[in-house]
C-alpha cells in the first residue's frame, strides 16, 4: 500500500518540511521546501505565518502520516522555549488535519538515514540523494525533513502499532 509521508523540522525562522511516499521498502522523492516566518514580526504573527504556511503543504500534498523532530533543549532557555512553541506549530497543523504524528528525537533521525546516531549535515544530505536519487531541496531544513520523513517509513510499523495501542 502507497503511503505519503511528511516530516518537519520545526524552527521559528524556518521550518522545513519534505513530503516522500513509501510503497513496500521502496520511498520517492514529492516535494520539499521551508516555510519562513519574519523576524521583523512579534512572536505570535510569527508562529501564525508558521502555522499558515504549513496548512498549505500539508493540504497540497495530502499526506497520510506525518512525522516531526523532536526538540533539544540548549543553554539559552528563550530559544529553547520559542523552538518549542514552533515545534508545537509543527505537530499541530497535522493533527488538525487529522493525522497522527509521530515523533523522533534528532540521534534517532541520523541513525535512520546514515547508520549512525551522529554525523554532519553533508553526510545526510548525501545518504538523501543515494536513497532518493531524485530528492530537491534547498538548506538544511528541507534536508533535515525528509531525512525526518524517512526516519518515520523505516520505523512506522512500530510506531503505528503503539499509537493503535495506546488509543485502543
Amino acid at each position: 500500500m502507497r503511503s505519503r509521508i511528511i516530516g518537519i523540522d520545526p524552527g521559528l525562522r524556518r521550518t522545513g518540511w519534505g513530503v516522500i511516499e513509501t510503497l513496500g521498502n521502496s520511498l520517492r522523492f514529492v516535494a520539499s521546501g521551508t516555510v519562513t516566518s519574519d523576524g521583523e514580526l512579534d512572536l505570535a504573527s510569527r508562529l501564525c505565518q508558521l502555522h499558515d504556511g504549513l496548512a498549505e503543504v500539508v493540504h497540497g500534498y495530502q499526506p497520510h502520516e506525518a512525522a516531526v523532530e523532536q526538540t533539544f533543549v540548549n543553554k539559552d532557555a528563550t530559544a529553547t522555549l520559542k523552538l518549542g512553541q514552533a515545534r508545537g506549530i509543527a505537530m499541530l497543523v497535522p493533527a488538525r488535519a487529522g493525522l497522527r504524528v509521530a515523533e523522533y528525537a534528532p540521534n534517532a533521525v541520523k541513525k535512520a538515514v546514515i547508520g549512525v546516531g551522529h554525523g554532519e549535515k553533508q553526510q545526510i544530505h548525501m545518504m538523501l540523494k543515494v536513497l532518493m536519487p531524485k530528492a530537491e531541496f534547498k538548506g538544511n531544513d528541507a534536508a533535515d525533513a525528509l531525512a525526518i520523513a524517512i526516519c518515520h517509513a523505516h520505523n512506522r510499523q512500530a510506531v503505528t502499532s503503539r499509537l493503535a495501542a495506546l488509543a485502543g
